[in-house]
């Protein structure tokens, strides 16, 4: 079908692209390299939008303008951008959406660290893209329509009940055959009345997990790491058993200590270092703004029995992460916040997702979470949104349900892995625990007759707690945030368990009790 736009239009297009990298440039250290590398980007584009991106700039002025004037005048055009390609050439829109935030992540890539207000500009971007949803926005999939908080009164009520179970906050995102659907319920904050925000920032704990065995499988194809292979070859400062595989990391089946603590099963406990939801709950809080390194947490663990000898279990293990996340870094030359942005965040147009490495803050918008412990008799809740994330090291990554659905989406269409490795990392492997088995970096759980085989990985510390669950195919999603008052006693661990097995009957048709991670 032949599409004519009209200059004006076509106007609209080249402002809302080039002043989105005018807005990103100007955040950044060096904004006439990330200007330059933006641009690029941009021109690079295909069909209708690289056409028009690609043509004569001249009719737009965006020089000699304040950054928050700029914002007032490019942000809206941006949906506005969105809006004119949804009506007059919706399979475009996609392509537009995906330019402006490949040229975004292209205008970061010199910065070692992107400032807090670089993000926040890239998070405004991607907002006002979003801000009308179209048909194949997104990373090349087709994206239906979104329906906030109505056509779904089913989802809405459990997610109330969930609510109502003990939870402060709930935000949920189910992507399927009826559209896309997203909903909240409870409060922000405690003492509040405003509900979640559905496109805010969430702690991810162990959903971490899945980024990194992507990466560590992508630098698979690449040749530059085998599964096979002894992790003591890539890391021999550790001295680790050379039975332990690369392979044994990502699946859990190394034996290797949890660096966050033990417990076995005659009700042993072990200590790890200071983490909520132990008995050293209340030694977290008080410290929690400490720096942790990576190699301290593995040698803690290593300095620690092991639970079988490597291959013979399954036994989960923050610490086969921290070493995943070494060997990449030990691989590649770079840090994993650098690899996972460039392998995965950037091409996917994942601007709502960070590795924060050791940063306490959390982007706006998002919902607050917090710990309860007893103090000389007299019970403190503490607001621990702003921690230290380097004690979990595998689970610190922050995202959004919004990225969490096309992560997981592109993922499991093959847009990340090919199709042997997607396989292999989707291989289960018994975990003993009923109907719900491990592959590399996921979970694969049976929902039985009704629910079928869905691939799943979930987190939760420090009173966030995050679900990420699809059809093999991709193509049916839910993806969650909730925040709690964590403790030591994990006293939210019953109604965590029932707020997923309600949620996975309504959306898939199953739901046994799920194991939390």
């Amino acid at each position: 079908m032949s599409i004519t736009l009209s200059a004006e239009d076509k106007s609209t297009l080249r402002t809302a692209a080039y002043g989105a990298v005018s807005l990103m440039a100007a955040t950044t250290g060096s904004p006439r390299k990330a200007a330059a590398n933006a641009t690029i980007a941009l021109t690079s584009a295909t069909g209708l939008v690289g056409h028009v991106l690609a043509a004569n700039t001249k009719d737009i002025e965006l020089k000699g303008t304040t950054v928050a004037e700029l914002a007032d005048r490019v942000l809206p055009t941006l949906t506005a951008a969105m809006e004119l390609l949804g009506k007059h050439a919706p399979a475009e829109a996609g392509n537009f959406r995906g330019t402006v935030l490949s040229a975004l992540e292209a205008a970061q890539v010199e910065l070692d660290k992107p400032s807090a207000v670089t993000a926040e500009m890239a998070r405004k971007v991607a907002a006002a893209l979003d801000a009308t949803p179209v048909a194949g926005a997104g990373s090349g999939a087709v994206v239906p329509n979104t329906v906030a908080g109505q056509g779904r009164p089913e989802l809405q009520k459990v997610i109330e009940e969930i609510v109502d179970s003990g939870f402060v906050g709930v935000s949920l995102r189910v992507n399927d055959e009826r559209g896309e659907w997203v909903g909240s319920a409870g409060v922000a904050e405690l003492g509040g009345t405003s509900k979640p925000p559905i496109e805010g920032h969430v702690r991810i704990a162990s959903n971490t997990k899945t980024f990194t065995a992507t990466l560590v499988l992508q630098l698979v194809a690449e040749g530059r790491i085998g599964l096979e292979t002894p992790a003591a070859d890539y890391l021999p400062e550790f001295a680790l058993d050379e039975r332990i595989t690369v392979r044994m990391l990502l699946q859990h089946t190394s034996g290797i200590f949890n660096f966050t603590g033990e417990l076995y099963d005659d009700g042993t406990v072990v200590l790890g270092i200071p983490a909520p939801g132990t008995p050293l709950g209340e030694e977290w809080v008080d410290h929690r703004f400490k720096t942790y390194r990576p190699q301290e947490l593995v040698e803690l663990a290593l300095s620690k029995p092991a639970r079988f000898a490597p291959g013979t279990g399954w036994s989960y293990s923050n610490t086969n992460y921290a070493l995943a996340r070494l060997l990449i870094e030990k691989v590649t030359g770079r840090s994993f916040a650098e690899e996972v942005r460039r392998r995965i965040l950037g091409p996917l147009g994942l601007s709502g997702t960070v590795a924060p490495e050791t940063s306490p803050e959390l982007p706006e918008p998002h919902a607050h979470a917090y710990y309860r412990y007893t103090q000389d008799g007299a019970e403190k809740i503490v607001d621990v949104t702003r921690h230290n994330p380097s004690w979990t090291c595998g689970g610190d990554m922050i995202s959004t349900t919004r990225d969490l659905h096309t992560f997981i989406s592109a993922l499991l269409r093959g847009e990340l892995l090919p199709a042997e490795l997607l396989a292999q990392m989707c291989t289960s492997h018994p975990t003993g625990i009923p109907t719900m088995d491990y592959g590399l970096g996921v979970f694969v759980r049976d929902l039985g007759p009704d629910g079928g085989i869905v691939i799943t990985h979930n987190g939760g510390h420090a009173g966030y707690a995050t679900l990420m669950y699809s059809t093999p195919d991709g193509a049916k999603t839910m993806t969650a945030s909730l925040t709690c008052v964590d403790d030591s006693a994990m006293s939210i661990g019953v109604p965590f368990q029932n707020a997923q097995q309600r949620l996975l009957a309504e959306v898939f048709g199953g739901g046994q009790t799920n194991h939390a991670d």
